[in-house]
């Protein structure tokens, strides 16, 4: 071996040829990475005890043999033009491949290839520095499976470093945020948080520099394109060697459907609790409201010949006479057994006008209507007047300081069928956009201690019903805040279309 080593050293002065070449021999000899050399045909030369452990081959076994015998057949014939390569004095920049042991089997390697020159400066043989790739592939292997359960993993995966910049972005997070990796990786996660929880951020990163996790923390995010959702998420700290915390991982899972759920389910108790209680109070005030109409049908018939007290009174036996039919109704539990009577809607929207009328002149409120309506339409008295009541009541309770209630009506054709559409539109505060969205669910209001949330959940429930629709739009803006409640009721009931569709 030492002197396949001598061949291929470059000159050593006289005096110390031994001595330093001895001293080389033990370098190569101990270097934990395998090291051969080969004369310019890949006649193998040299073999230190590194290859020997890796190749299996022992340095009697392979010296004097070809390098062939370490390379698989299919690769044969380009490496070995990479030895031709370095008989003409190039160096072989380092390239893998996959070398062949004693046994058979094949492992993964790095070559390095250099030329081996004499004195005279000629190509004697080639240097070849092998490294083991096998821990190196398996931590690729186990890492690329890694990265693809992650990139194929349904939550958003994402990690950031303390300064709340995303260094990594998987596919879910594509999914659930709207964002590409590219859109992300390198800037702000505070992005994706919303105005009014910004700070959250700061307090996630105190936890996360002192080491702490967070688990399942329920919060909302921000969508690309502005929509605000339910969120979970769990944030891990990262650690480098030393144990010192750099950075974050962060799963969000998207829970909108289940909090939607909840909701739900919510008021459901809300709603059946209501039913109960709407159940008693019926029982208890119909006595009484049956009283109090008997006495103003009494006092109506001893003012017959004074006209507006006697309007006045029916007025008021009209609005009893539905007070007592929401009771019995029982806020939607007690099914409404009165056929619809053919009714003009601006007679009732007038009705409404009229009960409010007190209230309308103590806030300062002008009314501007405009009836088109020529035609009857087909609904049940009792709850369009409910309907009108209660969108004219938010309306009034949106202009505490006065302002202009308008309401138009007009025949309209649309993909439902023909129809009244009936506009009712205020000059009040306003409701926030993203309020919007939630004003048709049951115990949901924007009044405070003011309002129940039932008012437009029972006018849709209503309208709906009665084969319609009902849609909300709103300004906040100063100068021109205000909202518009649209309802648009077809001339025939659904129910009495099908079965004329059926004949």
């Amino acid at each position: 071996m030492k002197s396949g080593l001598g061949k291929l050293s470059p000159a050593i002065s006289s005096g110390h040829s031994l001595d330093v070449g001895s001293h080389f021999a033990a370098l190569v000899n101990g270097s934990a990475d395998p090291m051969l050399s080969s004369d310019p045909t890949g006649t193998v030369l040299s073999w230190n005890a590194a290859a020997a452990r890796l190749f299996i081959y022992h340095p009697a076994e392979i010296i004097g043999q070809s390098v062939q015998l370490l390379i698989p057949s299919g690769t044969q014939a380009k490496e070995l033009r990479s030895l031709e390569s370095v008989a003409a004095g190039k160096v072989i920049p380092p390239f893998e491949s996959d070398w062949v042991r004693k046994d058979g089997r094949e492992i993964p390697v790095l070559v390095t290839i250099y030329p081996v020159k004499d004195q005279s400066n000629k190509v004697i043989g080639a240097s070849l520095l092998v490294c083991d790739l096998t821990e190196q592939r398996k931590a690729d292997e186990s890492r690329f499976r890694l990265a693809a359960i992650v990139d194929s993993a349904d939550d958003a995966i994402v990690s950031k470093n303390l300064n709340s910049i995303v260094t990594s972005w998987n596919e879910g997070a594509r999914r659930i945020f709207g964002y590409s990796a590219e859109e992300m990786v390198g800037n702000s996660i505070l992005q994706l948080i919303p105005d009014e929880l910004q700070y959250e951020e700061e307090e996630i990163l105190s936890k996360l520099r002192v080491g702490e996790r967070i688990d399942h923390y329920e919060t909302r995010r921000k969508k690309k394109n502005g929509e605000i959702f339910d969120v979970s998420v769990t944030i891990s700290p990262v650690k480098d060697e030393s144990g010192r915390v750099i950075g974050a991982s962060k799963i969000a899972r998207d829970i909108s459907d289940r909090k939607r759920i909840e909701r739900m389910l919510i008021q459901s108790e809300k709603l059946a609790a209501t039913g109960r209680m709407a159940a008693a109070i019926a029982h208890e005030i119909n006595n009484p409201l049956e009283s109090v109409m008997n006495l103003i049908y009494l006092a109506r018939q001893h003012c017959a010949g004074s006209r507006i007290p006697h309007d006045y009174l029916v007025t008021a036996e009209e609005e009893l006479e539905r007070v007592s039919h929401i009771a019995r109704q029982t806020l939607g539990y007690y099914k409404d057994t009165g056929s619809p009577v053919e009714v003009h809607l601006h007679d009732l929207i007038e009705n409404v006008l009229t009960v409010y009328n007190s209230k309308l002149l103590a806030t300062g409120i002008t009314v501007d209507s405009s009836f088109n309506d020529l035609q009857k339409i087909l609904a049940s008295r009792g709850e369009m007047l409910q309907v009108f009541s209660n969108i004219i009541s938010n309306a009034i309770d949106a202009m505490r300081q006065g302002g202009t209630l308008k309401i138009a009506t007009r025949k309209v054709r649309s993909a439902a069928g023909d129809g009244i559409q009936i506009v009712i539109r205020d000059t009040g505060i306003g409701i926030k956009q993203d309020h919007l969205e939630n004003i048709f669910e049951a115990f949901y209001t924007t009044k405070g201690d003011l309002g129940t949330g039932l008012g437009l959940w029972v006018a849709k429930q209503l309208i709906e019903k009665r084969g319609g629709q009902i849609s909300v739009a709103s300004n906040t803006e100063p100068g021109h805040s205000g909202t518009t409640i649209t309802v648009f009721l077809p001339f025939a009931i659904p129910v009495l279309r099908d079965a004329e569709e059926q004949r």
